[in-house]
């Protein structure tokens, strides 16, 4: 759910309900050639099977007859595309749903009522100032994603299926946005999509319509209520980083009373440490050292370094 555009609310007469694509069906070239060849080659049979001679007239009614049932057949020949289907009246009922591919429809008789497209939509739209669950005016951008289950339904349940799906989206997140506090809608925007999508599942299933998902793009605030959501969030991380601060203090804490339980049972351990940190001052090659006087005393006590070795030998040099 992207919420970076939280600008000011917009008035709600400069938004439109939704924005759905009308696209046009383009001209089939390719089946009037169909039909042309068909009548072309019908007339050149008919003209050489019952060739119209200057006054008989039983060979000119014979080849208008056989022209015009020609044209008749040629004009019942249709097609579909893959994804469209074809709702077919005949004398006014419903009589089949045809498509994909070819198809006849008896001339006079039978109808094209509607071609439905059963591939997935997007439907853009949006809900207009609408007050939340904690009364604060929101606006939401959401987009539908739906499809044509059933065409004999979507054409012959509702007049206009693609504005009604329209009105049941808007009508669904407005209800669904007036259910739920803000801070759900924008910590919980899975569930908030979920809710709405069956709330226009309930509607449209009866249509031959079903909703794939919804998908929240945009949610937008008054301006003073983001100011006041910021510096709660910035309180929320100071307090968050303080937090941590403080238990990584008590994670220290309890480890140094462990070393020092530690030490108290093993001296050699602490004389080691104490080794340790003399180590790692002479490897930072410091050319002085502040060494208490109690280590100093161990280590006269005993020869660790071997510098009581190498006093005796300058000594005896010196000897």
């Amino acid at each position: 759910m992207n919420l970076g555009k939280m600008n000011e609310a917009v008035p709600a007469q400069v938004k439109p309900v939704a924005k759905k694509i009308k696209r046009r069906r383009k001209p089939d070239y390719t089946l009037a050639l169909m039909r042309l060849i068909f009548l072309v080659i019908t007339a050149a049979l008919l003209a050489v099977s019952f060739p119209p001679n200057g006054g008989d007239v039983s060979s000119w009614g014979i080849f208008s007859a056989g022209v015009v049932i020609a044209l008749l057949l040629a004009f019942s020949l249709h097609k579909a595309y893959e994804w469209e289907r074809v709702i077919v009246l005949r004398l006014g009922k419903f009589h089949k749903v045809r498509g994909p591919g070819l198809y006849f429809l008896i001339p006079l008789i039978d109808h094209v009522y509607r071609i439905i497209d059963i591939r997935i939509r997007v439907l853009d739209f949006y809900s207009q100032e609408t007050l939340t669950g904690d009364s604060v005016t929101v606006n939401v951008d959401a987009f539908c994603f739906w499809l044509v289950w059933d065409p004999q339904k979507a054409a012959l349940e509702v007049e206009d299926y693609e504005e009604a799906v329209a009105l049941a989206a808007k009508a669904a997140l407005r209800n669904i946005i007036s259910k739920n506090d803000l801070t759900t809608f924008l910590a919980r925007g899975d569930l908030i999509e979920k809710q709405i999508q069956e709330e226009v599942e309930r509607q449209t299933t009866e249509w031959g319509i079903t909703v794939q998902y919804i998908e929240i793009t945009d949610i937008q605030i008054p301006q003073p209520l983001q100011d006041s959501l910021s510096r709660i969030a910035q309180a929320e991380r100071e307090k968050k980083g303080r937090t941590l601060l403080a238990e990584a203090e008590i994670e220290i804490a309890r480890k140094l009373e462990e070393a020092i339980s530690i030490y108290a049972k093993k001296e050699g351990a602490l004389k080691l440490r104490i080794l340790s940190i003399l180590n790692e001052g002479l490897k930072s090659g410091n050319s002085m050292m502040l060494v208490p006087n109690s280590i100093t005393d161990e280590l006269k006590t005993k020869d660790i370094f071997g510098l009581q070795a190498l006093n005796e030998i300058k000594r005896g040099k010196k000897g």
